[in-house]
């Protein structure tokens, strides 16, 4: 049993990083996209954002090096990425289920650290762990882990309810959202039950961890609590392979598409995208466009589809 526990950790942790930097590797490599070029952009000097202006206020502004205003960023990115600010603003009812089972993951995340530390700790300094430093470490992380498990939980919960009973949201409800739901609740609830159901004998967490590092094929897990490990490991490696995998597609989302702000200079990177791209033959099924697949993009948008339509 503990073979096949050891065995489903490391290839759902593979998986999840494997999948994970390549669909980053993918936004990356995907063409430019269509900017927003929405005002102020947080990266932007200060003075500015204050009045939603850029750079392109300033007189000869092509000549003056440029300032990235990181500080900026983070003021909009850390809450929003931590606290969904934006979905609290503009959808609080789906905010109160959505925020709790995000946080939860979060600190279910940072649990998952404090852990390997803990397990790392005790197999290189047993003696360290042993004192009062492994018990204040084992406290917070089982606080973090009860806190994080029930916040998930809920949030799964509420976001489940939502979308089968919310007339709107019902209609971009699939079959596939209702299953992502249902297998986290289903994967973290076997989980949480092995844990709490352990006799006292039985290895811990931390213990888990340890004989994976050292590949203790000894060690007893028991079935409930083997079938829950088994089951997040499977969860984890599934989440980059799906639409879950927003977390990721978020950030290119925010920097190459709101905040792009970059300018498009004779010789430069973006004008050799741009001229590649006007060689691109789109097929697309809207008439008007002329997109059979045949003509160019610069051909279609050097054409005026208005003196196609009056012939």
């Amino acid at each position: 049993m503990s073979v096949l526990v050891y065995l489903a950790l490391g290839a759902g942790t593979a998986v999840f990083a494997v999948a994970t930097a390549a669909r980053a590797w993918m936004y990356a490599r995907a063409p430019i996209h269509l900017r927003w070029e929405l005002y102020p952009v947080p990266h932007e000097d200060p003075e500015k954002v204050k009045h939603g202006g850029s750079y392109f206020e300033d007189k000869d502004w092509w000549t003056r090096k440029r300032h990235y205003n990181l500080a900026g960023e983070l003021r909009v990115m850390v809450p929003e990425m931590l606290f969904l600010k934006a979905l609290r603003e503009f959808n609080r009812k789906l905010w109160y289920r959505s925020f709790p089972f995000h946080f939860g993951l979060y600190i279910l995340a940072g649990t998952c650290g404090l852990v390997f530390v803990a397990a790392v700790a005790g197999l290189a300094a047993p003696a360290l762990m042993a004192g009062p430093l492994g018990t204040i470490l084992q406290w917070v992380y089982t606080v973090s882990g009860v806190a994080g498990m029930a916040l998930a939980m809920v949030g799964a919960v509420g976001l489940l309810h939502r979308r089968l009973t919310d007339a709107d949201l019902k209609t971009y409800t699939t079959a596939g959202d209702v299953f992502n739901l249902l297998f986290f609740l289903v994967a973290f609830g076997v989980l949480t039950a092995g844990i709490l159901l352990r006799s006292p004998g039985d290895p811990s967490v931390v213990a888990l961890v340890q004989g994976l590092l050292t590949f203790d094929r000894t060690l007893q897990v028991p079935g409930l609590l083997a079938a829950g490990i088994v089951l997040c490991a499977l969860l984890a490696a599934y989440i980059p392979l799906t639409h879950m995998s927003h977390f990721v597609g978020k950030y290119f989302t925010y920097h190459d598409v709101r905040w792009n702000d970059q300018v498009n200079l004779r010789g430069s990177a973006i004008e050799a995208k741009l001229t590649e791209y006007l060689t691109y033959r789109p097929n697309w099924s809207a008439a008007h466009v002329g997109a059979d697949g045949k003509r160019t993009w610069a051909d279609i948008a050097t054409t005026n589809p208005w003196e196609g339509a009056k012939k």
